[in-house]
């Protein structure tokens, strides 16, 4: 790794010092695309990059526990979990095993963390708990051998979900449950195929759920014994439910691409009824975050999609901007972090009343499909081919 200086102009109208915050899995602390921080870029600073490395190519965002950060690429047919200095891109540990690169190269997942460990999937199914300090292997499960399991055609792509002493994975017609101290299968659901997605978490107390967008259809099951609790179909072209399902007021917002567009599921007596379905919103991958009743994500597909706005009551679009072509996105009080496929960088206001961009800047090459990372006021993003930057935006 080494360190550079890298100046992008920048008009940006926040004040305050920012606020140091761990971003331990995929989609950040909450698994909402929402971080808490502040003050991490200030009016008429500039952008400076802090670091840059290689990771090996794939899609794996980064995930931040305690100034470490954690991703997953490949080199040379073997995936290679890293663990670095959060602030300087030393190289802390590297854990590495057989996994071909496949079509698209590379990892999709990213790699969970808890107090003591980290939690990696690959493409073909194999997973690996690590101890977060060393990278020793702790336990390791192969789910297509273990269970027969079939992969989708893409590879296995949702990322692990830590909850409580469960490790949840899309694997399976429903998704299945790991024991995360050990390995062992609290709950599966048998080795048909599966989406994209990663699991969420819904409810509270005995009532909890685990939601998975599958390969056909959205379906839950109760957290504790796996049972199914109800499912509703969704097909997309080449299976390719791949945006997380997002759960309102109790409520599921799913989207896809492939002109296939989104639906709101209202949740009537344990069973999901159509508030609405259209084409307003339809996401490739890269799931919407949401702010006071509005929808924020990409719409269509790579290569000519965009980003939009709707109105999450009602489906209808507030605005689009094309400008940057398909992206993945996070929220970070009321402004939005856009990654566009392309390597153009902006941030922006989360308002429904028009797209309003603060600054934007081009801080990679290559495909860009990765979720940004913001953790502790820094800026992490990486390309298809493992170029990962850390960038400070609130300069000097």
């Amino acid at each position: 790794m080494k360190s550079l200086g890298m100046k992008l102009a920048m008009w940006c109208c926040v004040a305050g010092v920012a606020t140091g915050a761990d971003w331990p899995q995929w989609r950040g602390p909450g698994r909402d695309g929402v971080s808490a921080e502040t003050g991490w870029f200030k009016e008429g600073a500039s952008a400076r990059m802090v670091w840059e490395g290689s990771v090996g190519a794939g899609y794996s965002a980064v995930a931040i526990r305690g100034g470490k950060l954690y991703t997953a690429g490949n080199r040379d047919n073997k995936d290679v979990v890293v663990c670095l200095e959060a602030r300087t891109g030393n190289t802390i540990w590297k854990f590495s095993y057989d996994c071909p690169a496949g079509d698209y190269p590379g990892p999709r997942s990213t790699p969970a963390t808890d107090s003591s460990s980290v939690y990696a999937v690959s493409r073909q199914g194999q997973v690996f708990c690590l101890d977060s300090a060393s990278g020793e292997c702790r336990w390791q499960r192969n789910l297509k051998a273990d269970l027969n399991v079939k992969l989708p055609g893409w590879g296995i792509a949702g990322s692990p979900v830590v909850e409580g002493d469960l490790l949840l994975l899309n694997v399976g017609a429903r998704g299945m449950a790991l024991d995360r101290k050990t390995g062992a299968t609290k709950w599966d659901s048998g080795g048909a195929n599966t989406g994209y997605s990663s699991p969420v978490v819904a409810g509270s107390g005995a009532g909890r759920s685990v939601i998975v967008f599958a390969a056909k259809q959205v379906v839950a099951s109760d957290l504790a014994s796996g049972r199914q609790l109800w499912e509703y179909p969704w097909s997309t072209s080449y299976d390719v439910n791949a945006a997380d399902p997002v759960v309102v007021d109790g409520n599921v917002f799913i989207t896809s691409g492939y002109d296939r567009g989104g639906a709101l599921l209202k949740m009537q007596q344990g069973a999901p009824v159509v508030a609405w379905e259209n084409k307003s919103m339809g996401s490739h991958f890269g799931t919407p975050v949401l702010r006071k009743g509005f929808a924020y994500g990409g719409h269509g597909n790579t290569g000519r999609g965009s980003i939009r706005c709707i109105e999450v009551a009602t489906g209808s679009v507030k605005w689009e901007h094309a400008g940057m072509s398909y992206g993945s996105l996070l929220l970070a009080g009321d402004k939005l972090l856009i990654q566009g496929e392309k390597g153009v960088l902006a941030v922006t206001e989360a308002t429904p009343e028009q797209y309003r961009e603060l600054w934007q800047g081009k801080v990679l090459d290559g495909i860009c499909w990765t979720m940004p990372t913001l953790s502790d006021g820094l800026v992490y993003c990486r390309n298809d081919k493992g170029r990962l930057v850390c960038l400070d935006l609130k300069g000097p």
